[in-house]
C-alpha cells in the first residue's frame, strides 16, 4: 500500500470528482482512478459508489476515511517534525527550480535577497516542471521557482500555495549567424524545405509553450525536428554551433545577441512572454521560511525586465 493511494483517496473523499481530484493531485484522471481501485484492491472491499453522481462513498469508504485520514495526520506530523529538527540544525532552505531559471536567473536573485538577510544556506534541486511542481506539493521543498504564462498555466490552489511575481522573461526563436551577421536560417512561410528545430521535450514547461506557439501559426511552421533536450543550455550549444533553430529565453541568450553569435529570426508572433514566479506551501511556517517570504514580499514591486 502506497501513502499516494491514502492522500488521493482523502481528496476524492473532499471534492467527490475523480476529475477535481486528478487535478488537484497533478496526475492524469485515468492515472488517479487506478490508483483508488488499486487501495480497494489492498483492502479488499470497494471504498467508491461509482454509479452515483457526485460521487459518494460505500459504507466502508465511510468507515475507512476517518482511518485515512488520522494516519495521514500521524505520518505527515512525524515527517514534519523530523524534517523541523532537520531544518533547526541546519537552517537550510531548499529550492525546487526549472532547469533553465537555476542558470539565468536564480544566482543574481539570490544575491539580491542576501545584500538583505545576510547569508543564508541552500538546497536547490533543478528538474523539469512536473518533478519540480510535484516537489512543493509533497512538501519536499520550501519554494517553487518557475516560469508562467496564462496560456501555459501553473494549476496551483494560490490559497495553499501563494505565489510572487519576480521577473519577466520571453520565449524567442533564434539562429546562429554567419560571417556577415546573418541568421543561417529563417523561420518564412514562404521557405520551401523545413528548418532544423531545436525542441524541447514534450514534458518540460518550454516544451508545452513551444507547443501552444505552433499550434497559433497559419499556416504551420514547416520545422524538422532534428534535437531533442529538456535542458535549454543544451540547445542553446546546439544552436551557437548552427544545427538548426531553437527557442530560447532572453535572458538565457543576452550575451550571445549582443556579440551576434546568435539571432531572432521569425515574427513577433513567434515570441512567448515568461513571468518568473516563486510558488510556497502555506503549510511551510519555520522562520527562516517566512522571513525569506517576507523579503521576497519586500521586492515584489521590482521586476526585473529582459535588457532591450
Amino acid at each position: 500500500m502506497e501513502l499516494k493511494w491514502l492522500e488521493d483517496f482523502v481528496s476524492l473523499a473532499n471534492t467527490r470528482s475523480f476529475s477535481k481530484s486528478a487535478e488537484q493531485r497533478n496526475v492524469t484522471q485515468p492515472a488517479f482512478s487506478r490508483r483508488i481501485r488499486a487501495l480497494e484492491n489492498w483492502l479488499g472491499t470497494l471504498l467508491v459508489d461509482r454509479s452515483t453522481y457526485p460521487t459518494t462513498l460505500t459504507e466502508a469508504g465511510r468507515s475507512f476515511r476517518e482511518t485515512a485520514e488520522q494516519s495521514l495526520m500521524l505520518l505527515h506530523q512525524a515527517r514534519d517534525d523530523f524534517r523541523e529538527q532537520r531544518g533547526r540544525a541546519r537552517a537550510t532552505i531548499s529550492f525546487s527550480v526549472l532547469h533553465g531559471i537555476t542558470l539565468s536567473f536564480f544566482p543574481k536573485w539570490l544575491k539580491e535577497i542576501q545584500s538583505m538577510i545576510g547569508p543564508i544556506s541552500t538546497r536547490i534541486d533543478p528538474g523539469n516542471f512536473h518533478d519540480c511542481v510535484q516537489a512543493l506539493v509533497d512538501g519536499d521543498h520550501d519554494f517553487l521557482l518557475t516560469y508562467s504564462n496564462q496560456s501555459v498555466p501553473v494549476l496551483l490552489d494560490p490559497q495553499k500555495y501563494p505565489s510572487i511575481k519576480l521577473a519577466e522573461d520571453i520565449l524567442m526563436p533564434v539562429s546562429a549567424t554567419d560571417n556577415r551577421n546573418r541568421a543561417i536560417f529563417d523561420l518564412s512561410t514562404k521557405r520551401p524545405e523545413p528548418v532544423p528545430w531545436l525542441n524541447y521535450s514534450s514534458h518540460s514547461y518550454i516544451g508545452r509553450a513551444e507547443e501552444f506557439i505552433h499550434s497559433q501559426q497559419k499556416p504551420r511552421l514547416n520545422l524538422n525536428p532534428v534535437c531533442e533536450n529538456p535542458m535549454g543550455e543544451s540547445l542553446k550549444a546546439m544552436a551557437l554551433e548552427g544545427h538548426g533553430v531553437a527557442w530560447l529565453t532572453k535572458t538565457s541568450v543576452e550575451t550571445e545577441l549582443a556579440e551576434k553569435k546568435l539571432i531572432q529570426v521569425g515574427s513577433e508572433k513567434l515570441l512567448m512572454p515568461f513571468d518568473i514566479c516563486v510558488y510556497r506551501s502555506i503549510q511551510k511556517t519555520r522562520p527562516q521560511v517566512l522571513q525569506f517570504w517576507s523579503c521576497i514580499e519586500s521586492l515584489s514591486k521590482y521586476v526585473v525586465a529582459p535588457t532591450k
